[in-house]
C-alpha cells in the first residue's frame, strides 16, 4: 500500500525495449488512481503512444465523460510519453507536467482512444540535446482523445525532466 511522503521505487530500466503491459502494471502500484481510469491498453506507434479505454469508470452524471477524470488521462499520458521515451534512451529521471490545457469539442459517448506526441518533429532531439547539455528539459507534447472517427478533446501540456 502506498503512503503519503514515500516515492514508490522506479521501474528497472529495460534491457531492450520496454514491455508496456509491464509498464502499465508498474504505473497502477505507482499510482493507485491509474487501475480506476478504465486503461485497457497501451501501445506505440511511430513516436506516438497510444491508450485504449473504457468510458464506464469515467462517466459523469450525464452518462458521458468526466471532464476531470479526462484530463487527468491526458495529462498522465503525456508523463507517461516522456518517461517512456527516457526509457529507450537509458535514462532514469523524475518527470513532471509544468502547464496543461485543454478543449473539449464534443462529448465524449462511447469507448475511446487517447493519443500523445509530441508538437513539433524535432522535440525528442531538442529535448536530448538539453538533457545532454544542461542535465534537464522540457518537452511539448499534445493530446488528442477520440470517440471512432469524432475528435472531442484536444490537450497540450509542457513536461519538465528534472536534473
Amino acid at each position: 500500500m502506498r503512503q503519503v511522503g514515500i516515492p514508490h521505487p522506479r521501474l528497472p530500466l529495460p534491457e531492450a525495449e520496454d514491455d508496456l503491459a509491464a509498464f502499465l502494471q508498474w504505473l497502477e502500484e505507482a499510482i493507485p488512481m491509474v487501475s480506476a481510469m478504465g486503461i485497457r491498453e497501451m501501445q506505440r506507434e511511430e513516436g506516438t503512444l497510444i491508450w485504449d479505454l473504457s468510458l464506464v469508470p469515467n462517466l459523469n452524471d450525464k452518462g458521458t465523460g468526466f471532464g476531470g477524470g479526462l484530463t487527468a488521462q491526458t495529462t498522465l499520458l503525456g508523463w507517461c510519453w516522456v518517461t517512456l521515451w527516457l526509457r529507450r534512451q537509458g535514462i532514469q529521471r523524475d518527470v513532471v507536467v509544468a502547464e496543461a490545457s485543454q478543449r473539449f469539442l464534443a462529448p465524449v459517448t462511447s469507448d475511446y482512444r487517447l493519443v500523445c506526441k509530441p508538437v513539433e518533429d524535432d522535440a525528442a532531439k531538442r529535448l536530448a540535446e538539453q538533457l545532454d547539455k544542461k542535465g534537464r528539459g522540457r518537452i511539448s507534447l499534445t493530446q488528442q482523445l477520440w470517440c471512432g472517427d469524432t475528435l472531442c478533446l484536444e490537450a497540450s501540456g509542457d513536461y519538465a525532466v528534472l536534473k
